[in-house]
């Protein structure tokens, strides 16, 4: 299936200035690429990200098991279990809604979640993918160090696992509202020589979130964490299933942290 899936080319926003570093970041379910361009006007009006050219895939439209099959755009199925076979635990049916927030270029995905870290297949298919974006990249001349990985919610998931999964070293990764993909089977993902190790992880998630419950994202950070990676969690007081001013503010420090401009 994944070899036969037709992918979007993605949305490509060029550097401003000279292009050094590049960071793709990957959307949630039931979205596209274009539901963050916003936040990238927004991490970009302080102009310290002027040397770094944005990539915002688009997920294919794919059957989601949790909507009854439905197709959407989707990084990878999310398939009911009366038992979850990953740690950490992962959710029982969730129908409500998250609160409103006040965003910039996000949206809350429509679709209830069980057992969201099953579909292998996919999970690997979507990883593939990622990882051919950064080669991509490098193709185009920016080593892989200048290169930030991330995404929101499915997207901040599979962004996590593609890149602590990666064969190249990556500047840095973001997990927002996200979890920890296969539980303790990620590691036999990991290649020889965990070449991501120490590469900076940076999560946020907020505590009110009814859709990727605070839990899973805390257990992620300590999973990872008690593995020796290098994982930072965000905590965002009463924000639901959503990104903040807060967090889209964060993320525009850390990618100016790892992204220094070269001149």
């Amino acid at each position: 299936m994944a070899s036969s899936l037709r992918r979007t080319a993605p949305l490509i926003l060029p550097a401003a200035g000279r292009h050094t570093a590049t960071v793709i970041f990957v959307h949630g379910l039931g979205d596209t690429g274009h539901g963050w361009a916003s936040a990238v006007d927004h991490w970009r009006s302080r102009n310290h990200l002027n040397e770094v050219k944005f990539v915002l895939p688009h997920a294919p439209h794919i059957p989601i098991s949790v909507n009854g099959g439905m197709q959407m755009p989707g990084w990878f199925d999310l398939v009911s279990t009366d038992e979850p076979r990953c740690a950490p635990q992962l959710p029982t049916v969730l129908t409500r809604r998250a609160p409103h927030q006040k965003t910039l270029g996000t949206t809350l995905e429509q679709a209830r979640m069980q057992a969201p870290n099953d579909d292998a297949p996919g999970i690997l298919a979507s990883r593939a993918y990622l990882h051919s974006l950064v080669q991509d990249e490098v193709s185009n001349g920016i080593p892989s160090e200048r290169v930030v990985l991330g995404g929101f919610s499915q997207g901040g998931a599979i962004s996590i696992f593609a890149g602590l999964t990666a064969p190249f070293k990556l500047a840095g990764i973001i997990g927002l509202s996200s979890w920890l993909l296969l539980g303790p089977g990620f590691r036999d993902h990991v290649p020889s020589g965990d070449i991501n190790k120490s590469t900076p992880v940076l999560m946020g998630q907020g505590d009110e979130d009814p859709l990727v419950r605070y839990e899973w994202a805390n257990e992620t950070q300590k999973m990872l964490s008690a593995w020796g990676y290098d994982v930072t969690l965000k905590t965002y007081r009463g924000m639901g299933h959503s990104a903040c001013l807060e967090e889209l503010d964060e993320v525009e420090a850390f990618l100016a942290s790892r992204l220094p401009a070269q001149g």
